[in-house]
């Protein structure tokens, strides 16, 4: 399959990059020429002290120690990164103070909201003075329940300038969900919206808020942040006007090691109770400068948004854009309210120039028919980035064909795991259709076969042969850092094994085929979720699809399902016409055993599909974290779908 240039920075763009500069400044430091991005890739991840001491000085981290120097160890898990330094999260994102634009707020239940960085400090000096009256200290967890508006930017920053630990669930979350990961980490202080809107409509969440209160035996008070009511009932709780209520001038940082932690983030917990990943504060802020800076070529001048919850590690990526001073755009509502063109709305009434989206986002446009290079202006927008699943072919067509063919359209792939990306967009390099443009920086990602062997060209687990300092600093209630190995390092000992089932092309692009836990393997020859769905969901009658390996006779065979688009009948047409797009877009090997029109997928609250849960359920097993899931009653059907114990 040929993957067509689709985009490519003209040379001035290229000269005037941060990625060319910092290449320049690397040469210095290397003693050397880098011809291409490729080969300065490649000293990154070979010579990695003098890579990430790089980043550190360039970055201008803010501390009040320095670092006695850069890795005691390669090990993984066991690297120890800039030993001796002292710093405070807080303090790098609040280094500015001015009047320029920190936070513009929107959202469907109140008006728009504009934060200068002044104001941001101040405010999050307040909140900071609250929780210290409150008894926060060092390594305490402030578990907020939160809405995607300015408070929630406040309160984290206001626990981590305290040293304590920060965690966040979006409202969405059913109570369930919210005690698997909060009821593992025994917060102090629980901070939540009294509830939101969501395509118009309101959803009170205070008697979910009295059930947690009940329910976390460790948790000393609860803040309550007015959003869905202007003046809700905060009877037995604190309100967030109480907990701000001191004017403070000064806000002292607690200063503390490198790998401090920072945030207490999670799995997706789809089957099975969520890992709690603790990630450290100055880890976080060299892998999100690196990937906003050289990665995306952000600066003070830039407006940045991320279509995200709290839930998901996209909204503390986004946050970090504070530490380059620039603006960053919230938004808390349904993407497509209160019309469908809403998020393109955004970007010209915002000026975005970077906006971050996914490809279920993508494919919803394009089955809508919209075209917004006809109906917008975007002329702002610089850099479209997606991640959440892999990007299709069809995404980047409609990208470059619909959208604005002038912007470079990044697709990331990363996770909670490294809160960051293991393979990133570059202002630097042409864009080729599906295909992730390179190997981040720093990631020392190869493609293995399952014995250990490196691929090109060919498709197989990602892994990451070196560390980095993003990667978790532990996970919560693992005191011997059994879960932690059992995680990333049991399959290849010593190296990290994501899960990921990619193809690192000849031209150092990545394409990624889904998760190799979900990776079908029909006849004993592997194949990527994604290689199905792409030819699938670009069809006009399919709007969403669900792929499965069942076991059957000794064998996997592949079943998919298919959400139709609204007005098409299932037909034996139709179903002979899905099987020969994907014998024409893939191999005769991909094309499914059965294929079952189902009313709805079911989908995590970030927007994966959720192909290890309904597996489980075709073979007869449980699923039992049903609250990890946007539309958990989608799971019944394919409770009972009994052709599919005869189908052939």
């Amino acid at each position: 399959m040929t993957h067509d240039l689709l985009w490519k920075p003209s040379p001035a763009a290229i000269d005037a990059a941060a990625m060319t500069k910092f290449l320049r400044v690397a040469e210095q430091r290397a003693g050397r020429s880098f011809g291409n991005y490729h080969e300065l890739w490649s000293w990154s991840v070979t010579e990695i002290d003098a890579f990430w001491q790089l980043v550190w000085d360039q970055a201008d981290v803010r501390h009040s120690t320095p670092p006695s120097e850069t890795l005691v160890s390669t090990d993984m898990p066991g690297a120890n990164w800039f030993p001796g330094t002292r710093l405070n999260f807080a303090a790098n994102l609040l280094r500015h103070q001015d009047d320029h634009p920190a936070i513009v707020a929107r959202s469907e239940s109140r008006d728009r909201e504009v934060i200068s960085y002044r104001e941001l400090f101040d405010r999050v000096a307040a909140c900071a003075r609250g929780l210290a009256r409150l008894g926060v200290t060092t390594g305490d967890r402030v578990a907020g329940f939160m809405a995607n508006v300015p408070e929630t930017v406040i309160a984290m920053l206001a626990t981590t300038s305290l040293g304590a630990i920060w965690s966040s669930s979006s409202p969405d979350f059913g109570f369930q969900g919210v005690m698997d990961r909060f009821g593992q980490i025994e917060p102090k202080v629980l901070i939540a919206t009294d509830g939101y809107r969501y395509q118009g409509k309101a959803f009170d969440r205070m008697d979910e808020i009295r059930h947690l209160h009940e329910s976390l035996p460790h948790l000393e008070e609860v803040v309550i942040v007015p959003f869905l009511h202007e003046s809700p009932d905060t009877t037995g709780f604190l309100s967030w006007a109480d907990l701000t209520s001191e004017t403070v001038t000064e806000l002292p940082f607690c200063e503390l090691p490198f790998d401090h932690p920072v945030y207490i983030m999670y799995s997706s917990g789809t089957t099975g109770k969520p890992k709690c990943i603790v990630h450290g504060a100055g880890g976080v802020l060299l892998q999100h400068w690196k990937e906003h800076v050289l990665h995306t070529g952000i600066t003070r001048d830039d407006r940045v948004f991320y279509f995200t919850t709290c839930g998901w590690m996209m909204w503390n990526w986004l946050i970090s854009s504070l530490q380059i001073g620039a603006t960053i755009v919230l938004y808390d509502g349904a993407p497509a309210y209160p019309r469908r063109e809403s998020l393109f709305d955004l970007i010209d009434e915002e000026s975005l120039t970077v906006f971050g989206t996914s490809p279920k986002f993508l494919s919803f446009c394009e089955h809508a028919n919209m075209r917004p290079r006809n109906s917008h202006r975007l002329d702002s927008l610089r850099t479209i980035l997606s991640t959440g699943a892999p990007l299709a072919g069809a995404n980047f067509d409609y990208v470059y064909g619909a959208i604005r063919p002038e912007v470079c359209l990044s697709s990331i792939s990363g996770g909670t795991d490294i809160v960051s990306c293991f393979m990133l967009g570059n202002p630097t390099l042409p864009v080729y259709r599906e295909e992730i443009q390179c190997r981040g920086l720093g990631m020392a990602v190869e493609c293995w076969s399952d014995d250990g062997q490196s691929l090109t060209d060919r498709v197989g687990e990602l892994v990451c042969t070196q560390p980095v300092p993003s990667m978790p600093v532990s996970f919560w209630n693992d005191p011997d850092g059994s879960l932690y190995r059992g995680a990333y390092f049991e399959h290849f000992p010593g190296v990290w094994r994501h899960g990921d089932y990619i193809k690192i092309t000849e031209r150092s692009g990545v394409i990624v085929y889904g998760r190799s836990d979900a990776t079908l393997n029909p006849g004993g020859v592997r194949i990527g979720t994604a290689e199905i769905y792409a030819p699938v969901e670009a069809m006009d009658e399919v709007v969403d699809s669900l792929v499965i390996g069942q076991r059957w006779h000794d064998d996997i065979r592949v079943v998919l399902f298919v959400v139709l688009a609204e007005g098409v009948v299932w037909s034996d047409a139709l179903h002979q016409r899905i099987r020969a797009t994907i014998r024409e877009r893939t191999t005769p090997r991909h094309v499914p055993a059965v294929i079952v029109p189902a009313p709805a997928i079911p989908h995590t609250l970030n927007g994966k599909k959720v192909e290890i849960a309904v597996t489980r359920i075709i073979h007869g097993e449980s699923v039992t974290n049903r609250d990890a899931l946007a539309n958990p009653e989608s799971l019944d059907f394919f409770a009972d779908l009994p052709h599919l114990d005869s189908a052939e």
